[in-house]
């Protein structure tokens, strides 16, 4: 990632579904070792897809396991209205980093604050 702006760094990370690949290249490298911004969204890019795939391979099957839902699949629409909510939070973020903004998302945004800051000590 030599030739790559910060901000394209930080928008690279947000692609649903695969800018943990991004997020995981950009903490790994050397170039951005020491830029606190770049990291906390690379940070929060990979843990809103950790949030993802808990939805997707914990929440949503023990919701079905457990018999939650009646003649509806209520599991499946609780499933599907986190899954768009963690969608819905990756687009807002692409808007807000390509408008050079720093917004923290509630928790995970703690976390990749927490992360970034734990990788400085």
């Amino acid at each position: 990632m030599t030739g790559i702006s910060n901000r394209n760094a930080e928008l690279l990370c947000y692609i649903p579904m695969v800018g943990w690949i991004a997020a995981i290249v950009v903490l790994a490298s050397d170039r951005f070792r020491r830029d606190s911004n770049v990291r906390f969204h690379a940070f929060q890019g990979l843990y809103l897809f950790v949030a993802w795939l808990m939805v997707e391979w914990v929440v949503s099957p023990v919701l079905f396991i457990s018999g939650w839902h009646g003649g509806f699949p209520l599991h499946n629409l609780l499933a599907r209205g986190l899954e768009l909510l963690i969608f819905i939070a990756w687009i807002v973020m692409i808007v807000k980093v390509s408008h050079d903004e720093h917004f923290k998302l509630p928790i995970i945004g703690e976390l990749a604050e927490r992360s970034v800051s734990e990788q400085r000590s």
